[in-house]
Parts: structure tokens; sequence; C-alpha cells
């Protein structure tokens, strides 16, 4: 046999007690139980202990063995009245727990024996129903309840309205760590609690002085800790003993149905379905404001009224609100991912109602409705209803409704309220092996379930993995907080499922389907493929599949396409890998970004800066060049006319420098006015242009005088290269220019420099070419005398 076998076999375990006392006095008030396995075996510290029975499904077994040796053991010890005994029980085995063997042992103890019993969230949010009649039964039995580790977790604080705690006792973090928001909320909501029902604060982990004023300065009135005593088999002798004085606790309802818990004399009014739809919305918005410290449960009268449009709606408030149930008849035991469902039994007057119940710890409010019966069109059918905010009607009323969800992979049945509820112990054990779906959990987390790999994405998307038995194990606190940081992101996340052909989606949060356009349930099951479209650039889409080939990270920004209308976005997706024990790529998931905005302001962006660039060309363009003609001034050809010369130099050529002025302009200007001067200057800009090289260089030197560089010629031949170009171009300006007013006939004056002959720089060459200009002017007026 295994280690845990013999213990079992033997009874092998065994309880120590721990001290609980009342900060303002210091007495002792209570001692919690705390199971232990065989001194000294690898089974002694509680956590191996209970992880090895779980790992043989045997943990019912174990859980009745520590209860059983814990009361006996109180009683032995001298835990009995006025002191009180906490002992703990495990959520996998509410519902299969021999609780009249214990109840018995209890009431038979000398002076009688008051038990506490310590209940986590867990427990509540795996097995609402067998929780529920558990507390119902147990408080008739004059026991008290505990909710342990308040502040752990969200879900904490949603269900402590629902299982109205005698004690709340506030997780050691909160003692232990430094305040901050998380802190503030959480003593916000058990104050509040604590001022309004009389329950008391116990405070864990105090181990020094500064636990101990943290404790008091959260309202604690209760303290646990090593600065008390530690866990020992026997009780305190240096601690005084008094009586802990409790507010009786308020009455359970028994009501059957939500519509039930209303007081009598409650005002009832009728409207028809579409009224009460709105206001069953405004309640869901309510909860997605709270978010994880809200529950919410809601009815359906039949499955079908659970509609697309709702799933969607519900899927959300899953993913960030605490815990949501939907029940109907016919509703799956998860009608969406993360909501837990149940299916409502023939004659069950629930079938009847419209309810939903939002419960937090600072807000409550349920619309209760009953069906009148109409005939005709559905949407025209009447309820009668009623919209409280009485928390203890409300309370009621998510109780009722909670009654009846059971475990997943239970058939729904009548709901567990009542004192009939309980019967006997076999009923619960034959609709459902209780025990075994911890044991299920355990086996799907740590791979020692079934050996069928897990649906990809199933924890993140809510949906845990079937384990060994083939129940789906409550999602775990960690992976609600997942789910609701995943809904609230404003980036898209999906994964896809690498081991199944055409690597399909299997899981998308809310902006996913914001940023696509699409519902999950149109994409899951597809390759992502759908998202790109015309414009998608291919080769950002080749790196993309390049990575995903090789296994490694990749981010792209690429267009796709939303929806069917198939409006273009500017997606920046980070894809990253997932690797299973054995190294291989089993998922992949991607970040979406909408990042259509800032694409768009960098095309803005860049088209500006290309449109400033030409602009600042053109600038500079026109700042060396004159603004009548469009050619060169004096001084850009200066500078020009240098790198000419640099350049001849290197090369061995020659340059020539054609200095032009016109004969004859004032008498345009003066005869036609300075009009058709212009345009006479326009015109012989034009011809020179035309005429010359695509290297030659053009200048107007200012007035009718023009300059003109022609390089690279032949370092002999560019005194008559210069002559003859200077000919063509005297001949061609004299050719009559039509101005609009009239048309007009110029002479041309030119002088011909060159270097190296006349010089080597702008100023040398330059003053030989005006006096060669003065020069054939001088002989050409020669002629016409």
């Amino acid at each position: 046999m295994t280690g845990i076998d013999e213990v079992l076999a033997r009874g092998d375990v065994r309880s120590v007690f721990q001290p609980i006392v009342e900060l303002g006095s210091g007495a002792v008030i209570a001692y919690e139980a705390l199971a232990r396995g065989p001194h000294g075996s690898p089974l002694e510290a509680p956590d191996a202990l209970f992880a090895a029975a779980r790992d043989v499904d045997r943990l019912r077994e174990l859980d009745e063995l520590c209860r059983r040796v814990a009361l006996r053991t109180a009683i032995g010890a001298g835990v009995l009245a006025p002191l009180m005994l906490f002992v703990n029980v495990e959520p996998e085995v509410l519902g299969t727990a021999p609780l009249e063997e214990l109840l018995e042992i209890a009431a038979g103890a000398p002076a009688g024996l008051q038990v506490v019993l310590e209940i986590t969230e867990r427990a509540l949010a795996a097995r609402p129903a067998e929780l529920l009649a558990t507390v119902r039964r147990l408080r008739e039995a004059g026991w008290r309840v505990a909710l342990d580790d308040v502040g752990a977790e969200d879900l904490s604080l949603a269900f402590m309205p629902l299982l109205r705690p005698d004690i709340v006792k506030l997780d050691l973090r909160l003692v232990q760590q430094r305040p901050g928001p998380a802190v503030a909320e959480i003593m916000n909501a058990v104050n509040a609690y604590a001022e309004r029902t009389g329950a008391v604060l116990l405070a864990e982990g105090i181990e020094d002085e500064e636990h101990l004023a943290t404790a008091r300065a959260l309202g604690a009135t209760l303290g646990q800790g090593w600065l008390f005593g530690r866990p020992s088999p026997g009780l305190s002798t240096a601690l005084p003993v008094r009586a802990l004085e409790l507010r009786a606790p308020r009455p359970t309802a028994s009501s059957a149905t939500p519509f039930d818990c209303l007081p009598e004399g409650t005002t009832l009014r009728r409207s028809a379905k579409p009224l009460l739809i709105e206001i069953s919305k405004h309640l869901e918005r309510e909860a997605v404001r709270l978010g994880g410290t809200a529950v919410v449960v809601s009815t359906f009268q039949e499955a079908a009224q659970f509609t697309p449009r709702t799933r969607h709606r519900y899927r959300e408030l899953a993913e960030r609100v605490g815990f949501v149930s939907a029940i109907g008849a016919g509703l799956p035991v998860e009608p969406v991912r993360g909501v837990r469902g149940a299916d409502l039994a023939p004659g069950d007057p629930l079938r009847d109602e419209w309810d939903i119940a939002v419960l937090s710890p600072h807000f409550s409010a349920a619309l209760l409705a009953r069906d009148l019966g109409d005939a005709g069109p559905d949407r025209q059918r009447r309820f009668e209803f009623a919209l409280t905010y009485d928390r203890d009607t409300v309370a009621d009323a998510a109780q009722a409704l909670m009654s009846r969800v059971l475990p997943a992979g239970t058939r729904s049945s009548a709901p567990l309220v009542g004192p009939g509820a309980w019967g006997d112990q076999g009923d619960l054990s034959d609709q459902a092996d209780l025990g075994a779906t911890g044991a299920a959990a355990a086996g799907a987390g740590d791979g020692r379930g079934s050996s069928t790999a897990p649906d990809a994405g199933s924890a993140l998307a809510g949906r845990p993995a079937p384990g060994r038995h083939g129940r789906a194990p409550v999602a775990t606190e960690a992976e609600r907080t997942l789910r609701r940081a995943l809904a609230a992101t404003a980036n898209g996340v999906s994964i896809c499922d690498m081991t199944r052909p055409d690597q399909p989606l299997v899981y998308v949060n809310t902006a996913f389907e914001r940023l696509s356009g699409l519902r999950a349930e149109d994409v899951l099951g597809r390759n992502c493929r759908f998202l790109q479209g015309e414009g998608t650039d291919p080769a950002a889409v080749t790196r993309l599949r390049e990575a995903v080939a090789e296994g490694r990270e990749a981010r792209e920004t690429l267009l796709n396409h939303r929806g069917p209308q198939r409006t273009p976005w500017w997606n920046e997706v980070y894809l990253a890998p997932v690797f299973d024990d054995e190294g291989r790529v089993v998922q992949y998931i991607g970040v979406q970004n909408d990042v259509t905005g800032r694409v768009e302001a960098e095309a803005r962006l860049q088209a500006e800066r290309e449109r400033a660039q030409a602009l600042l060309v053109e600038a500079e363009r026109l700042a060396g060049r004159d603004p009548l003609t469009d050619l060169l001034h004096r001084h850009r050809l200066e500078e020009r006319l240098e790198a000419v010369l640099l350049e001849a130099s290197v090369t061995g050529t020659g340059t020539a420098v054609l200095h032009l002025d016109l004969d004859g302009f004032r008498a345009v200007n003066d005869d036609l006015g300075h009009a058709a001067g212009d345009e006479l200057l326009r015109a012989v800009a034009d011809r020179l242009r035309t005429r010359l090289r695509r290297g030659d260089l053009v200048a107007r030197l200012g007035g009718d005088e023009f300059l003109v560089v022609l390089p690279a010629l032949g370092r002999g031949t560019a005194g008559d290269e210069g002559r003859r170009v200077a000919d063509e171009l005297a001949l061609l300006l004299s050719t009559p220019v039509t101005t609009s007013r009239g048309v007009v006939a110029v002479g041309v004056s030119v002088g011909v420099s060159t270097s190296p002959e006349d010089g080597d720089g702008f100023d040398a060459l330059l003053q030989a070419a005006d006096v060669r200009m003065h020069a054939d002017r001088a002989a050409r007026r020669g002629v016409l005398r």
C-alpha cells in the first residue's frame, strides 16, 4: 500500500490546536484544530497529506477522518464551553460528509462542544447547493460559520453576503503586508458587513506587535498567530479563557423560489417583457461596474430564451464579475464559458419566474418576476414583478437560486433547501460522485488525469479540461482573475492550436471580437487569415509565417479588415509561441493592437515632411535664382563656377565664360514700357536655355546682362568653341520677339574669356569677358557707323 493508504487504514492522523485570542482582553476564546500526518513521516505536513489523498481519490475519507479525530481530540483536551472549536471542511467533499455522525459527537461531549465550521470561497464557487444546505443544517444544530481567507481572492468578498458568516477570518497577508488600495477595499467591505450583521472579524498571521497593531486598525477583535501560541497537542495554560458572545444568526429563508422571498405586503407591478429585459441589462451593467466582488445569479424559464445575444452578454459578465450563474429548463452546466448553469426539474416552480439578483459588499438589487401565463406573442407576455434593493431579500433570492446549482457534471434536481433537502446522506452521493471531483480537478491540473490532451486555451477560455472522471473542475480564482484581466484589456488576445490542422483559433477575448468585428463563435475554429484582405502586405505575412514555422516571436504592422463590411484597419500584432514540456510548440498567442490612428498620422506626417522638403528645395532653388527669368543669379553662378573650375583642374579640361549684354534694351523700356521689357528678358532667358547644353550654366547678372558658362571644353580649343557659341547666341537673340505691346528686336554684344588662359577664378574670368564684351560692342557700333 502507498503511504496514504496506510495512514487511512490505521487512522494515523492527529490534531494540534492553535489558540484564537480576544485582542482586547488577551483571553483565549477558541482553538482551531489543524490536521497532521504521522509524526516524522513525509505526510506529516497537511499540504502533503491532503495532496496524497487527492492523488488516489481518497480525499473524502481523509477529510472525514480528520474531522472525527479533531472533535474527539478536542473533547479529550478540554476544548469545551465556553471555548469554541474551529474545524475545516474540504470543498470537494461537501455533500458526502457524514454530518450526522459529527453532530452526534459534538452533542454528546461533556458540557457541550460549540463548533465553528471554516469555509473558503472556493467551496461556495465549486458546490453552491451542497454548501448552502450544509450551512443550513449545521446552523440548525447550533454550529457557527466562519468564512476563511477573506481578502485572498475577490470571491471571498463576493460570497460574504450569501454565506452570512458569523466570523470573518482576514487573510494573513492583510496583516503582514504593506497596506495598499486592495487592503482598503477589503477593509471597507468586511467592516461594512460586520457593522450591518454583528459578525466578528478575526485576523490571522499575527506574529509580532506590529502585526497586532495592524489587525486592530483593520477592525479585528479576534486574532490568531504565533504571537499568541503555535499549534500544539495541548491547550495553552498561560492565557485566560472567556466566552465569545456572538449575535444570533438571522434565520435563513426557506422559500422555494426567489419570488417567494419577497416580504409580505410587497407592492407588485405588472409589465410585458421589454421592460424586464432592460431592467435585467441594467443590473448586469451594475455588476460589471462592481467587478470581481459581485455575484450575479439569474433564471431563464427556457433554454431558448438564453439567446445568442444573451450568451454574448453573459460571457462578458463571466470575464468581469466574480461569479455568474444562469438557471433554466434545458440549460447545460456551462451555457457559456465561465457561467455556471443548471437545468430545472419538471414541476420546479422556478420555471414560472424571471429573476436576476446582483449582490456585492456595497450593492444589492434583484428583479423578481412571475409569469402571469398570458397567451400570444412571447414579447407581449406579462409578468408581475418587484424590483428590490433590500439586502436580506436579495441575499435570500440569490440563495434560492444557488441552491439549484450543483457541481459541474451533475444533473440538476430540486433545490437543496429546507430540512428535507438532506434526507438520507446517500442521496447526494447517488447524484454525483462528489469525492471524485476533487481528484479529477487535481489530475487535470498536474497531468495525472486523462491522457487526452485538454482543449488548447481551455483554462483561459473558462472551460477547464475534463479530468479523469470526465467532469470539468471549477475554474480557480487565478483563472477567473486572468479571464477578467483579458476581458478588461483593450488589446485583442487570441490563441491558436498549433497541434491541429490549419492552426485554428481556440480562444479570443472581448477586445479581439471588437477589433475583428466578429463574435467569438464566428471565429473560433478558423485560421486567423480571415483578417487579411486587399492591401495586406504579402511580405509582412510571409515574415509572420516564417517566424511561426521557426517557433519564434514576431511583430508586424499590417492592414487587416474588420467585420462583414471588411472595413480596413491597421493591426500591430505580436505573436509568441507556447511550448510543452518536451519543447514542442503547441500554441501561439497573438496580441492585436489597433494602430490605425497612429499609422494614418504617420502617413500624414510623412506626406507633410515630403511637402516641406519639396518646399525647402524650391525655396533654396528660388533663393539662388532671378525671380523674373528663373535663371541663376550672380552669387549662385559664382558658387557653381568655382565647382566647375575645380573639376576642370582635375580633369584637364577648359572652360569658357560668355558675357552677354543686350543692345537697345533701354529703348524698349522707354518706348513700350517695363512690362514689354520684362517679356523680352524672359524670352531671352528661354532662348538661352533651349540652345545650351544640359551641363551649361546661365545666369542673369542684372538689368539686361547675362552670363553663360560652358564647362568641359577642350583645354586648347575652349576659346574657339566659346566664340562659336557666342556667335550663335548673338544671332539667336537678335531675332525679333513678340510682346504684348508689339514686336521688338535688340542686338547683343558678347565677350568671351577662358580658363585657365584668362584666370582660374570668377572675378578674373568675368573681368576678361566684360572687357571683350565692351570691345565687341564698340566694334559693332563702328561697323554700324
